[in-house]
């Protein structure tokens, strides 16, 4: 069997550097929140691919749901040969969706493909092009996706020009000063100085943002932006991809704040590990694009969607939701003692089990410290657990834990990662 640095060699030989990997150790197989590198070292996966594996790796009832559908086929392409895993899928997520009003869903393959897929029928229902989205979002890494993100580097930085008609506005963020109706006022401006609202198709926001920074967007902007969206005539789009399936404390996030999505993009946790994304929507909108407008050959996988079955029963019969909440005590607890004791902390944020701490110099909220963030990530990983950092200026530890995970197991972690904070911090201290 090789070892990790043997595979590393290889990877660094025969896959491009682009594809960016957060630890230098090769899995080899995993179970709920644990998993074995090729040499048998053993860690506690707090990433969960990035928040896919909301419950957990490997779940016996997502497995059987998997093998019982693989036994009939793999694949039809669900646009010559329907099948009915699909169709069940989307029946499903249509009752549970936010909102009461009629909802319909295609089932596509990756989150970027959703939100592609989900700026397409805006413009097909409104007949406009504009879009707006908010600085510090992640929305994908297609050109579409690019142009809709609000983060430069890695994701955007050598790869334009992108799409035309994207506008970008601050999202809120009261830690940097930027309040709800700030963000507000400059939707307005940008009415007033760039397109009138009559151009704008749609709205696009994560109600919590991922890759910006695990930032809550509050109650009353979503309610606001619903509002504004409603007077002009302009789609909603609440990306869910990160946020949904319980991350949050519910099966998706807006609900919260009482807020129906026009279009919400799902994904990563949909199918517990399989690749399967989708875009759920008021049945008008959805069905404004003429056949053939829509689909894809892997689209709607039946593997895929017959995992999805499987994660819905999960989350219900074991409540995730609930655990979720608990999950984000527990985070948050720990980040408050810690916070107590070093003010490398600047804030903790729990939106259920979305947790981050972010990392400031001398506790000052305009001083991120990117390079102690890599580092703790760094250092954990060899303490045996696996971390995220996340944000626009890079300085934010993230929490993704799967929402099966056991108390006891999730607090070996923190204190594996209180250690590691701590242990970085005394030396910096005393270098200096």
């Amino acid at each position: 069997m090789s070892t990790n640095k043997e595979l590393l060699e290889i990877r660094e030989s025969e896959t491009p550097r682009g594809v960016g990997i957060q630890t230098a150790v090769f899995a080899d197989k995993a179970r709920n929140a644990e998993l074995w590198d090729v040499e048998g070292n053993r860690y506690i996966d707090l990433a969960a691919g990035i928040a896919v594996l909301n419950t957990g790796h490997n779940h016996p009832r997502v497995v059987a749901a998997v093998q019982a559908q693989l036994e009939r086929f793999s694949h039809t392409c669900f646009q010559v040969a329907p099948y009915d895993v699909y169709v069940q899928l989307a029946q499903r997520l249509n009752k549970v969706a936010p909102g009461d009003t009629p909802k319909k869903t295609i089932f596509l393959t990756t989150g970027a493909e959703a939100v592609e897929n989900a700026v397409k029928i805006a413009r097909s229902y409104t007949g406009r092009s504009g879009i707006i989205a908010f600085s510090g979002a992640f929305h994908g890494r297609t050109m579409m996706g690019m142009a809709l993100t609000g983060k430069v580097v890695p994701y955007k930085v050598g790869f334009g020009p992108f799409p035309a008609e994207v506008f970008h506005v601050p999202y809120p963020i009261e830690y940097h000063g930027v309040t709800a109706n700030d963000s507000l006022n400059a939707l307005q401006t940008l009415f007033k100085s760039d397109v009138e609202p009559s151009r704008i198709a749609a709205m696009i926001i994560e109600p919590v943002q991922g890759e910006g920074g695990f930032y809550p967007a509050p109650a009353g902007f979503l309610q606001a932006l619903r509002a504004l969206c409603d007077e002009h005539g302009i789609v909603l789009i609440i990306d869910e991809i990160q946020t949904g399936f319980g991350r949050t404390g519910t099966l998706f996030a807006s609900e919260q704040a009482g807020v129906e999505p026009d279009l919400m993009p799902v994904a990563k946790s949909l199918a517990g590990g399989f690749p399967l994304s989708g875009v759920v929507g008021k049945a008008e909108i959805m069905d404004s694009v003429a056949p053939g407008g829509l689909g894809g050959t892997y689209g709607g996988s039946a593997l895929g969607c017959a995992a999805g079955l499987a994660v819905l029963d999960v989350i219900e019969d074991e409540d995730l939701c609930a655990k979720s909440l608990a999950i984000g005590k527990q985070i948050r607890a720990w980040a408050e003692a810690l916070q107590a004791e070093n003010n490398c902390i600047g804030h903790i944020r729990t939106t259920g089990a979305m947790a981050a701490i972010e990392l400031v110099k001398e506790g000052v909220a305009d001083s991120p410290d990117a390079d102690l963030a890599r580092a703790i990530a760094a250092h954990a990983v060899e303490g045996g657990v696996i971390l995220l950092t996340c944000g626009v200026r890079g300085n934010v530890i993230r929490f993704l834990p799967p929402l099966t995970i056991e108390p006891e197991l999730l607090a070996e972690a923190l204190e594996v990662v209180a250690g590691t904070i701590s242990k970085l911090t005394a030396e910096a201290r005393k270098a200096s």
